[in-house]
């Protein structure tokens, strides 16, 4: 019985930092340097896909103005009801909340000037079809880009995400798993910012404007 009550106490040393760790809130310093890469300016046309509460759909909607569009997704309803609301404390009538799918981001094709998305690919339970719907609802030299971080066996153990492929090795994604699995749908690497801030990596790629 000793033992138990001494094994449940090191989970949750562990359990704790590493909770802290994985949900930690978004960033200025990160909002500044995605706007920066995917250019949003007035008048553009964003996407956010798994936005949870809406904060940075709040940001992009902000930036590109009333005569953009920032199209925000989720597959939990509540995070749906939390990304209106939010949009609505702040009087932006340039959000329109869409229900994703698990294999489809439900997307209207060739909508978005730029699309991204934070901590949420190594969820995906059906990354090539999520990826084919990606490229289709950019349009030609549009940007995606993506926010992870690498897996973490521990985490895996404590928090382990279901119905993803194997080979993500824990909680989290290889980036050059992500990048492999990306440009399979089409798309081409653009940047990868070296110097992105805590503890993920962020990606950026680009549709080619002519397809051979």
């Amino acid at each position: 019985m000793r033992k138990a009550f001494l094994l449940v106490d090191i989970a949750v040393l562990v359990a704790a930092p590493l909770a802290a760790w994985y949900w930690r809130d978004t960033s200025q310093d990160e909002v500044e340097q995605l706007a920066r890469l995917l250019d949003w300016k007035p008048g553009r046309t964003i996407a956010e896909i798994g936005a949870g509460k809406g904060k940075m759909t709040v940001a992009a909607a902000e930036r590109v103005g009333p005569f953009g569009q920032v199209l925000s997704t989720e597959l939990n309803p509540n995070r749906l009801a939390d990304i209106k609301a939010r949009a609505a404390q702040r009087g932006l009538a340039n959000v329109t909340v869409i229900k994703a799918g698990e294999a489809d981001t439900n997307l209207p094709p060739e909508c978005c000037d730029a699309i991204f998305t934070r901590d949420v690919y190594l969820h995906f339970t059906h990354p090539a079809e999520i990826d084919l719907s990606l490229f289709r609802a950019l349009k030609p030299g549009g940007m995606l880009a993506v926010i992870d971080f690498p897996p973490s066996k521990t985490l895996g153990l404590i928090a382990p995400v279901k119905g993803v492929p194997k080979n993500r090795g824990g909680h989290g994604i290889p980036q050059k798993v992500l990048i492999d699995e990306l440009t399979a749908a089409g798309l081409k690497v653009d940047v990868i910012p070296n110097d992105w801030p805590g503890r993920g990596y962020c990606v950026v790629f680009r549709k080619p404007t002519a397809l051979h």
